[in-house]
């Protein structure tokens, strides 16, 4: 299969998950099977790493606490800023790891259900790590959009249309 068809199946996989490989072929003008092939195909090339559900935990009513931590470490030879993002992203609490440019080196995203618990994370775990030089908390306020996915609530534009 050409690459624009593999492109176009992750769009879709990508904007919906569970988007059957019938309804991807019958978009796509494929073959079942080859949309079938091609997922199988992807994820043991590890394009596909996971089939994901986006969840509003406030709306359930298990509130989060999300922040950012910006990390400055001291580069390791043979191994630069590797390792210790290694170490960093085995957490249970860290969603995300990213090497960065700018002041800092790493930027964590963490959650927990209180931010006493992501201060005691960052206290006693992470900044305690080897070759961890100083580390900088957001926490997040207000989520309006994330993996896409718009969370604001807005008012319904309720203004007249004008025609010319």
């Amino acid at each position: 299969m050409d690459r624009d068809k593999q492109q176009a199946i992750l769009e879709i996989l990508e904007q919906d998950a569970r988007t059957s490989p019938e309804a991807i072929a019958s978009m796509l003008g494929l073959e079942v099977e080859q949309v079938k092939s091609a997922i199988k195909q992807m994820e043991a090339d590890g394009i596909i790493r996971r089939f994901k559900t986006v969840i509003d935990w406030d709306r359930f009513g298990d509130e989060r606490v999300y922040a950012f931590i910006d990390v400055k470490v001291s580069p390791a030879r043979e191994v630069g800023f590797d390792d210790v993002a290694e170490r960093i992203y085995r957490f249970p609490q860290v969603h995300a790891v990213y090497l960065v440019s700018g002041d800092h080196d790493l930027r964590v995203i963490v959650s927990g259900h209180t931010m006493k618990e992501i201060a005691s994370f960052v206290a006693e775990r992470l900044a305690p790590l080897e070759r961890i030089q100083a580390t900088y908390t957001q926490f997040v306020l207000k989520r309006y959009k994330e993996d896409g996915e718009v969370y604001a609530e807005t008012e319904p534009d309720r203004r007249l249309v004008v025609a010319p």
